[in-house]
């Protein structure tokens, strides 16, 4: 056992009251060097948020001291909460006057200073800043005559930076920039900090991206070592290497994706034999070429997967893999790791076997062109192709069977209108279309998602360490808020002690085509936990799924990999009791990291995407267009176009009258004319402001 385990065991015990450093070696009997050694491991257990140094510095855990360790969650308007590391704890609200110079991503610990009643939060406040999260932040320049400020792009973090006169590096105002932080913020004092890069004049070709860029750190350029190590990978297959596996290229794979899609990681193939289906999913084998700890795998797990903006691609691994020697292009050799599924009439894997293969995938087919033949029995693009005409056929009989199975369990399954921002070659935003989801894309994901499942519960069965996709049953008290609010609407949520997927799964469809099918999809979602990976197993809640793994996208996703180098060595009889211990050490840091990275990426995603909206309608500044409220607020109302687009309607630009929002019959009333509005009604609405700064919309009504 090491020393961190036996001083929190010996913290744990009852009688333990907390003791100076001192006092604690010499209960460990400790001599000469070991004190040292042993106040260091005091001081790491302190920066991890295990133990802390009360104010007479004595040490005790912080679990048993009525604190809690997590990520502060900022607020604009300088409030925030606290994201515990406990999962099973609640968020906690942190008052603006109880922030104590944290800003928002840090690493904090919080005392609970009042229990909150039903309906609210604990309140806490922070006593103790463990790491700070953003040593840089990108924002505007404001320059007076002796010094001046930056207005952080993320309203989240609520100080502006003050900038002393020397250390303004020459930016001028309106400038974006990234400023190093010098001094943090105190009660009633602002951060002070120093430019240390001027990225251009707000507005200006390319600033725009290249500010959300710094914001959000992706890495764009790899390291040297990992270029080399790239280059040096074979871009063909070598012989030797064939006869080690099954040869799968006869049989008749391919692969369906985007038309833009260059990293293709997954093809599929299907046969019937006799009642039953023989699902085969076969996934780049990117674990024979990013070996354990070479410089591609530690690259690999920084990132800890793909980042998709809207005008490019920043990749988890270099091109010479994910666009090259991995992705399972037609017509030539490519190694896979491959499922192959029997699957009854009722969609039950009754079999399944996994296999190191090789493949000659014979078509890069494309979504709109399958659900053109599959939808209108449009065959153009399907010339000499009769084999695979007939088997996309079968592969739809079979997603309809996986999906019905899904269904019959209770798996919800939230439909929000997706859109595409099309862009030019100088990546100005050109149109945006709404998309909808067709059957070629629905065929791909029930396979993802039946071979993700099947690898889940055989790995769950076989007590081997594994990385899950765990999303954890949602806390009551959320859902019966949301169900004190829906019930306003006319909808109610069975059960109040406990929820199954399949209660939500009939709201999502007693909503479905209404006028407020968004908004209570959307505060449905944010009532329910947050998918994470996990090293111990869990249910899927959203999926209604007792098992479930991301296995099928390693060219992108870290887990994935991570998940194929374990199914190898399994398979291999590698897994020794020696292997699993360090498979057990090093998978929970594994599902935290690559859990963190995942979340940052979805937010440079979806900040990309605002931005490039907020671009594409700043040039329809008076246009008219039809919408339908969306989204009701205590400061205004959202309204959604038919392409997506969102914008505020703000009470400040309703100048017939005085409006407010009434909360309990979710409406908004003007004080003297009484005019309501309400979700669903369909308005007109122009386009009055698009602020690329905040990434905005605001409309304003035309009677």
């Amino acid at each position: 056992m090491g020393i961190k385990r036996n001083i929190i065991n010996f913290m744990e015990e009852k009688l333990y009251k907390p003791m100076l450093k001192e006092e604690l070696a010499i209960k460990f009997g400790l001599e000469g060097k070991e004190i040292k050694a042993f106040y260091k491991v005091l001081e790491e257990m302190e920066k991890e948020g295990v133990i802390i140094k009360t104010r007479n510095d004595r040490y005790g855990l912080i679990q048993r001291m009525n604190l809690v360790v997590g990520k502060l969650e900022g607020n604009e308007k300088g409030f925030g909460f606290l994201v515990p590391e406990d999962k099973q704890k609640e968020d906690i609200f942190i008052p603006a006057e109880e922030i104590n110079g944290a800003l928002h991503g840090d690493k904090v610990v919080v005392r609970i200073i009042s229990k909150g009643l039903v309906d609210r939060k604990d309140e806490g406040e922070v006593i103790r800043i463990l790491e700070r999260a953003n040593e840089t932040i990108v924002g505007t320049y404001e320059s007076s005559k002796n010094f001046g400020f930056v207005i952080p792009d993320d309203s989240r973090i609520a100080y502006d930076v003050f900038i002393p006169k020397d250390h303004g590096n020459g930016a001028k105002t309106n400038q974006k920039v990234v400023v190093e932080i010098t001094r943090w913020p105190e009660k009633r004092r602002n951060p002070e900090g120093k430019i240390i890069d001027i990225l251009g004049y707000v507005g200006e070709k390319g600033v725009d991206i290249l500010s959300i860029m710094k914001q959000y750190k992706p890495p764009e350029e790899f390291p040297e070592k990992v270029q080399e190590q790239a280059k040096r990978i074979e871009q063909e297959i070598r012989e030797e290497e064939i006869k080690n596996r099954v040869d799968l290229r006869d049989l008749n794979t391919f692969t369906i994706d985007g038309a833009d899609a260059k990293d293709l990681d997954d093809a599929v193939s299907i046969e019937k034999i006799g009642e039953n289906y023989r699902l085969g999913v076969h996934i780049a084998d990117v674990s024979h070429y990013v070996t354990e700890n070479s410089p591609l795998d530690k690259e690999a797990y920084k990132r800890g997967n793909s980042v998709y903006l809207v005008d490019r691609v920043i990749p988890m691994l270099p091109k010479e893999l994910s666009n090259g020697i991995c992705s399972l292009n037609p017509n030539v050799d490519r190694l896979t790791l491959s499922v192959f599924m029997e699957i009854d009439n009722n969609g039950n894997v009754i079999d399944h076997e996994i296999v190191e293969g090789v493949i000659k995938s014979k078509a890069r087919l494309i979504y709109d062109n399958v659900s053109d033949l599959l939808e209108n029995d449009y065959y153009e693009a399907f010339d000499n192709m009769d084999k695979i005409v007939e088997e996309l056929k079968l592969m739809e009989e079979l997603c309809h069977i996986l999906y019905e199975k899904r269904e019959r369990r209770g798996s919800i399954d939230f439909d929000f209108p997706e859109s595409r921002i099309i862009l030019d070659e100088d990546g100005i935003p050109t149109d945006i279309v709404k998309e909808d989801r067709r059957i070629a894309n629905s065929m791909i994901e029930e396979f993802m998602l039946v071979c993700n499942e099947t690898i889940a519960e055989y790995m769950y069965w076989a007590e081997m360490p594994f990385l899950y996709r765990i999303h954890e049953e949602p806390d009551m008290e959320k859902i019966n808020s949301f169900n004190k609010f829906i019930h306003n609407l006319g909808y109610m949520i069975k059960g109040t002690q406990e929820v199954h997927p399949k209660d939500l799964q009939l709201l999502t469809k007693e909503v479905k085509g209404k006028k407020e099918e968004i908004l209570i999809n959307t505060l449905l979602l944010r009532s329910l936990k947050k998918a994470r990976y996990s090293s111990e197993p869990d249910v899927h809640f959203g999926l209604a799924a007792k098992y479930y793994s991301h296995y099928t996208a390693p060219i992108r996703r870290y887990p994935d990999l991570q998940i194929h180098r374990i199914l190898k060595s399994f398979y291999k009889g590698k897994l020794n009791s020696k292997e699993q211990a360090k498979l057990e050490a090093i998978l929970p840091r594994v599902a935290e990291h690559t859990s963190i990275t995942e979340r940052t990426a979805e937010e440079a995603e979806r900040a990309v995407e605002d931005l490039k909206v907020a671009e594409y309608m700043s040039k329809r500044i008076g246009n008219i267009y039809e919408g339908m409220i969306s989204s009701l607020t205590h400061f205004g109302m959202y309204v959604q176009l038919e392409n997506t687009v969102e914008g505020l309607v703000h009470f400040s630009n309703m100048l017939d009258d005085y409006y407010e929002y009434d909360e309990e019959n979710y409406y908004i009333i003007g004080e003297f004319t009484k005019k309501k509005y309400k979700l669903g009604d369909t308005v007109k609405i122009k386009v009055i402001k698009a602020d690329l700064v905040k990434r905005t919309v605001d409309f304003m009504l035309v009677p």
